[in-house]
Formats: structure tokens, sequence, C-alpha cells
């Protein structure tokens, strides 16, 4: 059943690409929404078979492959993986529906969207390490590709510096995993057959150290962030999406299933550092956010720090502070996405991203009253406003974290209500004030290309009103894995691992 996910956007990529005939970019933009629907709709019917009260793997694969170099066709899925599976093929369904019948050489564009989609899927249900560090790479090319081709003024610039800092994290991921196989004997690299307990303390801080650098630089964190400002900003709004709202999240996956899970002892020692690395980006993101004059460059940095909460939550390993964190990997891709879907609306529109020239769009009759609304909603989302998924997210972590971590705690609290500051600005200087009557009377915007964005707003108030549609999921596992760590969540406990 997990295969599905897996070829089913191969076959929609050879379909859309190999499509006899000259058609229309429309044509192959909707047999694309086709698949990537069919996508989404076998994910919805899976979760139908996933039992809530189960912490292990479910539904799972297996065939053998090249068992010489203990490599196999392993798949499965948790509570850790399930819903991120299910935002990954909901925001694919949402960026190929919006990415319009406009589209430069739709033949190439919508088949590398579906293989992006297949790579990230794999990784999420991947059981044995060789296949994650294939699926894990897969998608590097078809990115780089559509940010260079279908990027901005800098997109050559940009998409090199993403292939240059993601190849190293490919390599630094795949070293650890070879390095954690051999030395700890393991017969091959399915996780079930990896046991990390036979190494040294030292070993272990060496492959985990290794490990994190390779998924910061994918989330990532400060001080490996440098590609994601001009990565953001330089791609079209679908790829930026599919970069902030699913990719972001591959990374922040690695670290809990391969990080924590995998080598827990040494993340006991290495919590406390980690939680101050997190509050770090934390703060970075929000006070670099504040000082931008581009509203994408804006909420790009904004990622930054929220991508930080999740680090923060995991390194407490609490277990209301790890449901918080795979609740704000969920919350935080669901309002970038709407995000960077409004600010793309506002600048095909009006033409412009400089806040200095924006002004009065919530103006009802000549400016863009119901994109303003939406990027308030978004706005207030992503500030932790109650009632909305956001909040529901930051709530958990801060709640699970700060009996460990009360000070990196009560920064990313600060941070929070930096986040109101620069979404104020924006929308203080974007939607409000008096139009200027040399821009007024702006394209109007089609119901359809505000259905995106509906959709996006309607499933941050559902989840943020009904919050245990979401956390249900992951509860089971996230308990599970918490049992199993030695210290995390006891400071003085890591100390004592440390001097031994």
């Amino acid at each position: 059943m997990l295969s599905t996910l897996l070829w089913l956007p191969v076959l929609g990529a050879i379909v859309v690409g190999f499509l006899p005939g000259n058609q229309t970019a429309n044509r192959l933009r909707y047999i694309a929404l086709a698949f990537a629907f069919a996508i989404f709709m076998w994910t919805a019917w899976l979760l139908t078979q996933f039992d809530l009260t189960a912490s292990g793997l479910q539904l799972q694969e297996y065939l053998p492959w090249i068992p010489q170099l203990g490599l196999n066709y392993n798949l499965g899925v948790d509570g850790l993986s399930m819903p991120l599976l299910v935002l990954s093929n909901f925001l694919t369904a949402i960026v190929i529906y919006g990415s319009g019948d406009a589209v430069e050489r739709p033949r190439l564009y919508y088949p590398l969207m579906l293989l992006v989609n297949a790579g990230i899927a794999g990784a999420f249900v991947a059981q044995n390490l060789l296949l994650f560090i294939l699926f894990y790479e897969l998608e590097l090319i078809p990115f780089y590709l559509l940010i260079a081709i279908w990027g901005s003024q800098k997109r050559e610039y940009a998409a090199i510096k993403f292939l240059l800092y993601t190849a190293v994290s490919g390599f630094l991921v795949l070293a650890a995993f070879l390095g954690t196989a051999w030395l700890s004997h393991s017969p091959s690299f399915d996780y079930s057959d990896i046991h990390t307990q036979t190494l040294s303390l030292s070993t272990q801080l060496i492959l985990l150290i290794v490990l994190l650098v390779g998924f910061a630089i994918k989330i990532p964190l400060v001080p490996l962030h440098t590609w994601l400002p001009d990565a953001y900003v330089e791609s079209s709004t679908p790829v930026v999406i599919m970069l902030g709202g699913i990719l972001a999240k591959l990374g922040a996956y690695g670290l809990v299933r391969f990080g924590l899970q995998m080598l827990p002892e040494a993340w006991a020692i290495l919590a406390p550092s980690l939680a101050i690395i997190g509050t770090f980006s934390v703060l970075y993101g929000a006070l670099s956010a504040i000082a931008q004059k581009d509203i994408k460059r804006m909420v790009a940095y904004s990622s930054i720090g929220h991508m930080g909460y999740i680090l923060v939550a995991v390194a407490a390993g609490t277990p209301l502070a790890m449901v918080g964190a795979v609740a704000q990997m969920v919350s935080h891709g669901l309002i970038l996405a709407l995000l960077f879907y409004l600010v793309g609306a506002i600048e095909t529109k009006v033409g412009t991203r400089d806040l200095d020239i924006l002004n009065g769009l919530m103006n009802p009759v000549r400016g863009l009253p119901l994109i303003s609304s939406l990027l308030v909603l978004g706005g207030m989302a992503s500030a932790g406003i109650p009632g909305l998924v956001g909040f529901i997210a930051e709530f958990l972590v801060f709640q699970g974290c700060f009996s460990v971590f009360p000070i990196p705690t009560l920064l990313c609290i600060f941070a929070s209500g930096l986040t109101a500051v620069y979404f104020l600005i924006l929308l203080n200087r974007t939607c409000f004030g008096k139009l200027d009557n040399k821009l007024a009377y702006y394209p109007k915007v089609k119901f359809a290309e505000t259905i995106p964005a509906l959709v996006l707003a309607v499933t941050i108030f559902v989840l943020g009103v009904q919050p245990s549609w979401l956390v249900r999921w992951t509860e089971a596992t996230t308990n599970a894995i918490v049992a199993t760590l030695p210290a995390t969540n006891n400071p003085q406990v890591a100390m004592q691992y440390k001097n031994q």
C-alpha cells in the first residue's frame, strides 16, 4: 500500500512528460493534478487503516533488493511519519493546482514536481538507511532545476547554492549512516538491524554530531541557513511552498528518527546544547524578519525561527514536547504554504514585494481585500493566536519544554511575541493605509486563484479548533520514543552520562 505513494507520482511524471501530441499547459496541469489528487486520496485512505493505539511500524512492506550491500526495499509508517506524509501529499496537490495555466515548459515542470513528491514520500516511509539516502537525494536535482529554470533574476546563483549545501547534507548523513552500520557490525542497513548500544559513547557522539550537521543544513538551522533566503526568495511560489512546507520537514524528521531515536544516549548529552542552538535560531529568525523590506524574504526568515522551535522541543524530549514538535512541523508547513501563496499573489497582481511601496491592499474596491484578509489570518496563525493551528503547536512545545529548559523556553516565548511584531509591520504597511492612486485598480483576483489559499486557511482554522485531529496520530509513537530515552528529559542524568 505504501509503494503506491512512491510509484504513482513516478508514473504521473512519465505520463505528463511523454504524453503524445501538442498538449496545452493547462491540460498537462490537470493531468498532473489528477495524479496528485489520487495520491492524496490514497493517503487519506491509508489513514483509515492506521491504528492510533500502535506505537510501532504499520503497513510494512519488505523485499530483498541488494542484500550484499545490506540494501532492502523496506517500507513502513508510524505516528511520526504519517502526519508528515499527509502534509507532503496535501501540499503537492495544492501547489500543482496553484501553478496556474501559464507555466513555461510544463512537460518538464510537472514531472519534476511529481518526482519531488515521490522522493520525499519515499524518505518518510523508508525503513532502510541506504534506501532513505536514495530518496533523500532524489529530490536534489528536481529542486535544482525547479529553482534554476522557473526562478527569478538570481535563480542560477540560488540554485547552485542550494545544490552545494544539500549535497553536503546528503554526504554527511550518508557518512554517519555508514559509520553507524559498520561500527555496530549490523547485518544490513535496515533500521531494525541497527544496534548502537554496542558503540562507545564517544563514537555515538561523533556520529550524532555528523548527523546533526547534515540535517541542520536541510532544515536549516543557524548558522547553516544561508542558502535559505536566496533559494526561497528566488524560487517561484509553488517551488518555495515545496521547499519550506515539505523539504524542511524532512530535515526535522531525520533529527528525530536518526538522531534522537537511533543514538539516544549521545542525544541526552547534547540536548542542552541543542536547545541553545534551537533558541538562537528562533531569535535570529525573528529579529532578521523584522529588518526585512521584502515581504517574501520576511516570511523566509520567519521560517528559520519557527523551525527552531522543533529543535528545542526534540531536545527537551518530554512526551508533550515531542507531540508538539510533530504538530509544529505540520503547522509550520500549512502556515508557510498559505503565506508564500498570498505573497506570490500580491507580487503577481501588484508587481512588487517592497514594503515601502505596498499600501492599502485592503481597499474593498480597488485593492485585494480577500487576499489581504487571508494574509491577516496567516499572520495571526504564525504569531500563535488562539483558535488557529499555530497556537496549538507552540503551546504544546512551550508547555512540554518549560520543565526541562525554562530559560530557552522563555526566550522562545519572547520570540513568539516578536513574530507578532514583524507580522504587524507587514500587515500594517501592506494591507492598511491609503491606496496610492497611481497604483490603483489592480487586476482582479479570480475565485479559482483563491481556492488554494482558502483550502489552507480552512485547514489551519479547523485544526486549531479541533487539535485532536492532528495530535492523536502521533501520540502513541512519540510516547514510545520518549520511553526509550535515558536522559533527554533530565539534564542532571545527562550530566552523569557525560561524566561517564
